[in-house]
């Protein structure tokens, strides 16, 4: 029978100094979508991490060199590590350590002796999770870009308009008070309308600047 659980395609790292517990790991998490890689400890997980595609990460607290307390924080800290799901694999009993463990950034935690059906299908439910949330942050980022692009328009388009406006305004004015001719009068007051109709539009413009949604 195969403790394996099929989830979505993914490469794991396991970071544990426990030797037996890393060759486990790659027996029992492996499946033909699911890659295994190993690190004996937090400096060695951290340097995998760093050459990117991992999608999860399987850490110990307990570990020479750097502990998985570190490892975690280091992770949260790195702008592009910062949304890897990590789940904590422990032996210890102590819930503060747990507790400090998610006041770092971990994401889940499963305690040792680990149930290798178990731990497969949280870490399928873990990054399930994890990706669904990065859509919708992708998704956010996206709409905070039209935003800006909007924004950004608004601001030029208003700029744009206002120099224009208030030439033709004065040529208007100037116009006036130097002919009488019928002709003249009427292109002034077609001149005053549209004048008028612009600057509308530009309060208009100025209040959709306001109203852009910040995302």
């Amino acid at each position: 029978m195969t403790h394996f659980v099929e989830f979505e395609a993914a490469r794991v790292l396991v970071a544990d100094d426990d030797p037996i517990l890393r060759e486990f790991a790659t027996v029992h998490l492996a499946t033909p979508a699911v890659e295994v890689e190993v690190a004996e400890d937090g400096v060695a997980a951290l340097e995998r991490l760093n050459q990117g595609g991992i999608d999860i990460a399987l850490v110990d607290l307990d570990m020479p060199r750097m502990d998985g307390f570190e490892l975690i924080e280091r992770i949260r800290w790195d702008a592009q590590l910062k949304h890897l799901p990590i789940v904590v694999v422990t032996g210890r009993e102590d819930m503060m350590a747990v507790d400090r463990a998610f006041a770092l950034g971990a994401t889940a935690f499963v305690v040792k002796p680990l149930n290798w059906r178990l731990l497969s299908h949280q870490l399928a439910y873990v990054l399930r999770n994890a990706r669904a949330e990065g859509l919708v942050r992708g998704q956010l980022e996206a709409l905070q870009r039209v935003n800006d692009l909007k924004d950004r328009i608004l601001r030029l388009s208003r700029q744009k308009i206002t120099g224009p406006l208030n030439d033709i305004l004065e040529a208007a004015q100037v116009i006036e008070t130097h002919s009488s001719l019928p002709q003249v009068s009427e292109s002034l007051r077609r001149i005053a309308d549209a004048s008028v109709t612009l600057t509308r539009i530009h309060a208009d413009m100025g209040e959709a600047e306001k109203l852009t949604p910040q995302v």
